[in-house]
């Protein structure tokens, strides 16, 4: 058994044990206090295209995945949420699926997938998969034949008859542009929150609730371990499809963001496929507030395990996610704050800065250059100190950044090419060439993050033997798991360690409280753990978000005493004093007493 494997079912044993130490009980039936397996947990994200090329073809599959499980298992972390491996056209990266029961060739088969799954469960990793609910394919045979209004089949989807001439509202899709088109076998126009490729599922019909329970039901009896399921607070949409106010943004996204039956279908499908608390249940819900979050989640809302809302990563967006300003430390650490209170008895959190969906956020939170190494591993230690379950994305743990893109024939992304082509193209668009939007583009786009893992310095950075479907970064000579694997002061090393140390029940159950939440570069807070005849467990988290030292002096109603060093991207005291000067992208992590070893100096960054 390795040591990751070894530490999993320690964790394992950990959560079964009902948490003896503080007397909370074990329990599979969910609310406040309970603890199922993925309240304990770290989540891998794979996003598969992007993390192994196994036949070189330049995109990556699912045996490249298997041939890196090895690496996954000595992270040590305790489940892989892989995005969609579906049989799909590939208009938006697999997020238009054609057939939910099929693994697309590019990816491998049925077989593949299997072995995936049981090598992952042989080390004692879970396997949660990516879900698409809210649109298919227009190429899925339940739109073919809706098209062709074949009995059940032809209220699949959301048609309406009119002119050609006349989009029945005016609402936009998340990709830019009108959210409905023309279909001219069936003479009528349909829904598409996103790409025109991506017809929108009408939940309204039982039918099309019902065909996907069964779904996902076959899933489970595959053996996987729960969804993340994509832009689920969409699904229900009013009837009359009533114009949307453009002042709000995307038009029409206050009819569908948390629509007016979301609730009813999500209880019923939690109710129906999802009631086992032991499935992990991740809901993407797009513009939603605590209080939202709360009616998704737990048996007291809908069922969901947790959910992603994206406050955290898009507050400093203008009018569009392409005018995002230099983020604001004050406010950034706010909208934390108030979801780690809003959620802390009723609820639950879900904690990333990376997906596939965000740019790097070593590049835009951090400083990926002079402190590349320091800033990764200080932003890493802010998601596995919070409450909640951490998710690290592909590359994080490498401290990859966003990459260069030089001309618009570098860009894959959907949303960026559609995004160029308005700005660029269109006679009413605001820039005459991509030079003008190549800033946005290196900042926001997603394609910074499905830029390929960086293994080594071999050509391609050892992602193929091909010419991989995207440019591999730059870095990667320097940058990569092979240097790290041999650095013990690496981010790669630095995250197995913050992964161990979520062992501790005050980084899961603690309560939070935000100190200095007006400071400028600084954000500190405490996490507090109170015991049944014990003293309380209690942690000390301060982080420097800046490029200068910085002093912090420690607030008189926080204990310092009985503290003591468990984890720093610097040379730091083993015991805190009143007053703690900090270095530049400096991270802390003090904790009650109970043996450790704390970090030693950060090796100068490269």
């Amino acid at each position: 058994m390795s040591g990751a494997n070894s530490r999993r079912s320690e964790r394992r044993a950990h959560e079964q044990s009902g948490r003896a130490s503080d007397g909370r009980e074990a329990s599979m039936t969910g609310g406040a206090g309970e603890h199922q397996w993925w309240k304990d947990a770290v989540v891998y994200q794979v996003y598969p295209q992007s993390f192994q090329d196994s036949d070189g073809d330049g995109v990556g599959d699912l045996q490249g995945v298997i041939d890196r499980v090895d690496y996954i298992d000595d992270l040590g972390v305790d489940a892989v949420w892989l995005n969609p491996v579906y049989e799909s056209p590939q208009h938006d990266n697999g997020y238009d699926i054609s057939d939910y029961r099929a693994i697309d060739d590019r990816y491998g088969n049925m077989a593949d997938w299997e072995r995936l799954r049981d090598e992952l469960h042989e080390r004692d990793v879970r396997l949660i998969m990516d879900l698409v609910v809210n649109h298919t394919s227009d190429q899925h045979e339940w739109f073919q034949r809706s098209r062709r209004e074949e009995g059940a089949y032809a209220d699949y989807y959301h048609w309406v008859e009119g002119s050609p001439d006349e989009r029945p509202n005016n609402w936009e899709s998340a990709f830019g542009g009108p959210a409905w088109s023309w279909d001219d076998e069936r003479e009528a126009w349909y829904l598409h929150l996103f790409d025109e490729s991506q017809p929108d599922l009408n939940w309204r019909n039982p039918e099309v609730r019902a065909a996907v329970r069964e779904m996902m039901q076959w899933w489970l009896d595959r053996g996987i371990d729960g969804f993340r399921m994509d832009v689920i607070n969409f699904i229900s949409k009013p009837a009359g499809y009533p114009d949307g106010a453009p002042e709000l943004g995307m038009s029409g996204a206050e009819h569908f963001f948390n629509g007016p039956r979301v609730h009813e279908y999500l209880s019923e499908l939690c109710e129906e496929v999802l009631a086992d608390d032991e499935i992990l249940a991740v809901g993407e819900t797009p513009g939603v507030s605590v209080d939202d979050a709360k009616r998704y989640v737990g048996r007291d809302g809908d069922g969901l395990s947790m959910v992603f809302q994206f406050e955290h990563v898009t507050f400093d967006h203008g009018d569009s996610k392409w005018d995002a300003g230099d983020p604001d430390l004050v406010e950034f650490k706010q909208i934390l704050a108030k979801w780690q209170t809003g959620l802390a008895d009723d609820g639950w959190n879900s904690l990333y800065l990376n997906n596939h969906d965000q740019p790097r956020a070593l590049s835009r939170f951090g400083n990926d250059e002079e402190y590349r190494r320091k800033s990764a591993k200080l932003l890493g230690t802010l998601t596995h100190t919070l409450g909640g379950t951490p998710f690290v994305f592909q590359g994080e743990a490498l401290g990859m950044t966003n990459a260069p893109f030089e001309s618009r024939d570098a860009i894959r992304d959907v949303e960026a090419l559609n995004y160029v082509e308005s700005a660029v193209d269109d006679p009413d668009g605001h820039a005459d060439s991509y030079a003008d939007v190549r800033e946005a583009i290196e900042t926001v786009s997603r394609d910074n993050a499905r830029t390929p893992m960086q293994w080594s310095d071999d050509e391609h950075a050892g992602f193929t033997d091909g010419e991989p479907w995207i440019d591999v970064n730059p870095n990667y000579e320097t940058v990569n798991l092979e240097r790290a694997r041999s650095d013990p002061d690496s981010v790669f090393h630095y995250y197995r360690e913050l992964i161990d140390l979520r062992e501790r029940d005050v980084l899961v159950d603690g309560d939070f409280e935000l100190l200095a939440p007006d400071h400028p570069s600084l954000f500190a807070y405490t996490r507090t753990l109170e015991r049944e005849d014990e003293n309380p467990e209690r942690a000390l988290v301060v982080l420097n978000f800046d490029d200068e030292p910085t002093a912090f002096a420690v607030p008189d109603g926080v204990t310092v005493d009985g503290l003591e060093l468990a984890l720093t991207n610097d040379d730091a005291p083993v015991v805190p004093g009143r007053s703690l000067d900090l270095g530049p992208w400096e991270a802390r992590v003090y904790l009650t007493s109970r043996p450790t070893t704390a970090r030693t100096a950060d090796q100068p960054d490269q």
